[in-house]
């Protein structure tokens, strides 16, 4: 299918960030929200965005002015009913997702292909809660979404041949690198950097090294951009855990487990730079690390 119109679910973390390069991409885009004040907050990030772009002389004000011209603001469900394709990216929550799924099931077009942005859940669950499973797929794009160029495209057991070629092409068209992944939990990215930070966190409660000694260690040793620990901050402690749990409780492994001092930050409300604190702490000129103390 030739996607020419997307409607993106959620103007959070990742929705604004899908919505806004699928725009720059020449797409016209439908962003829905639950209300008027989160909508309005998801469209103020793009602008922002918009406007960093423009000052730093990457994008000409009339293209700016452009990208938010393609971008349709609502509140209703029915707005979304004559979109290519509908990206779903809100909680992290399967009953909500299949909620939502259950009702646009029956608002969105024939034909339409549907897609679930979820970073840790199994994309089959939520396809099965449609009349249409051979027309869903997994989108996973990465955060923030208008830098990070990786998308990985999910193909469940029911999804068709039309529908993931439509995911491949979508990815290409906003200039992704695109990689086909397996409906497995976590799939590539995941599965394999979860495990990274979590035995990072076990090796400083176990005295292997300091929160700075591990992030300098891995950048200097590994060539990563890095550490484990600005990473977890930055991707959040509480997000993490939670796609910990959701892993753990598909593999049932220990490396997939939450730490007992991750748990706890998250419990303290400790969740990483949105929250001005985590294994660092944000409320100065530099990030300074802190010892959790647990």
């Amino acid at each position: 299918m030739d996607v020419t119109k997307v409607g993106v679910l959620g103007a959070g973390l990742m929705g604004h960030g899908i919505a806004q390069v699928s725009a720059q991409s020449g797409l016209d885009v439908v962003l829905r929200e639950v209300d008027q004040e989160t909508l309005d907050k998801g469209v103020g990030k793009i602008e922002k965005q918009l406007g960093r772009a423009v000052e730093k002389g990457k994008l000409e004000q009339a293209d700016a002015d452009g990208v938010l011209g393609r971008i349709q603001g609502t509140t209703d469900c029915g707005d979304l009913a004559d979109c290519d394709l509908v990206i779903e990216a809100i909680t992290e929550d399967l009953d909500l997702k299949v909620e939502m799924w259950k009702e646009l099931d029956g608002i969105v077009k024939d034909g339409a292909v549907l897609a679930t942005n979820t970073s840790s859940l199994a994309v089959i669950d939520q396809a099965a809660a449609t009349k249409r499973p051979e027309a869903f797929i997994g989108l996973h794009f990465f955060n923030p979404v208008q830098m990070m160029p990786l998308l990985e495209v999910i193909r469940t057991v029911t999804t068709g041949d039309e529908a993931y070629k439509t995911g491949l092409e979508f990815g290409a068209k906003l200039g992704k690198t695109v990689v086909e992944a397996k409906d497995k939990t976590g799939f590539i990215v995941n599965r394999l950097l979860v495990p990274y930070m979590l035995d990072a966190i076990r090796a400083f409660e176990n005295g292997t090294g300091s929160i700075e000694e591990i992030d300098i260690a891995m950048k200097g040793g590994a060539a990563h951009p890095m550490g484990p620990f600005t990473l977890l901050d930055f991707v959040g402690l509480d997000t993490t855990k939670s796609i910990a749990d959701i892993m753990f409780d598909e593999y049932r492994e220990t490396r997939f487990a939450a730490p007992p001092t991750l748990r706890k930050m998250v419990a303290a409300g400790y969740f990483g730079k949105k929250s001005g604190r985590g294994f660092y702490d944000y409320s100065g000129e530099k990030p300074v690390a802190v010892d959790p103390g647990v």
